[in-house]
């Protein structure tokens, strides 16, 4: 039965590429993995898309009799027992995984939703204070200076390329677009490693065209209006 993945039916420009469906596609162009791709609408929310995630977030996925969400709990079950979570390495890629998600990303998101704001404020609210934004930018980089050090004597962070280094290479291409690695070259090269992998390259490509296929779905005339 083939997995099906659930994504946003439709988004603006500025989320794209960085919406968290790529991490579940990365995971399946790296196992080999067919799927298909269903949608949910961002808004209004729905009563289906809130029965399979409470929050009405993506990316989801239906895999037989199984629905699950959250990214990381996905790339988890996807990868179980394969050569990106294998058995002898389960612990170590599962604790870098976790700290990806629950220690990394939440200060890297704190600091750019303040840079968001000052660019859109009619999606993120008004900008905040320069002190603000300079002790996110402190807590952040408090994670992320001891994730180049550790990253400076190695390719992958738990050993060879794993489920680990979906979640975090993709955690960080979010300040590498901002800029924010620019004192940070171990974590650069590392970013750049991960994503020349041909498998984020397909997974780039079609959650790309995704979004050019729903652009070109809603400038269609309705069949209504086609007449």
């Amino acid at each position: 039965m083939t997995l099906t993945l659930y994504t946003y039916e439709w988004l603006p420009e500025f989320p794209r590429g960085f919406v968290r469906d790529i991490r579940v596609r990365w995971a399946l162009e790296e196992l080999g993995q067919s799927y298909a791709v269903a949608t949910v609408p961002v808004y209004p929310k729905t009563d289906a898309h809130r029965a399979m995630q409470p929050f009405t977030q993506v990316p989801m996925i239906e895999d037989g009799d199984l629905q699950l969400f959250e990214s990381g709990a996905i790339v988890l079950h996807l990868t179980e027992g394969s050569g990106l979570l294998p058995p002898a390495r389960r612990a170590t890629i599962t604790q870098w995984l976790i700290s990806a998600l629950n220690s990394v990303e939440p200060s890297i998101s704190a600091w750019v939703l303040t840079r968001l704001a000052e660019k859109l404020p009619q999606f993120f609210g008004p900008p905040s204070p320069p002190e603000v934004v300079d002790h996110l930018r402190k807590n952040m980089d408090g994670k992320l200076a001891p994730l180049d050090a550790i990253l400076a004597t190695r390719d992958w962070i738990a050993g060879d390329f794993s489920a680990a280094d979906i979640l975090l290479a993709d955690v960080l291409r979010v300040p590498a677009a901002e800029g924010a690695l620019a004192d940070y070259p171990a974590l650069t090269a590392y970013v750049a490693r991960a994503t020349a992998r041909p498998a984020f390259q397909r997974a780039y490509a079609d959650h790309m065209a995704h979004w050019v296929a729903a652009d070109a779905a809603r400038a269609a005339p309705s069949e209504g209006e086609a007449r």
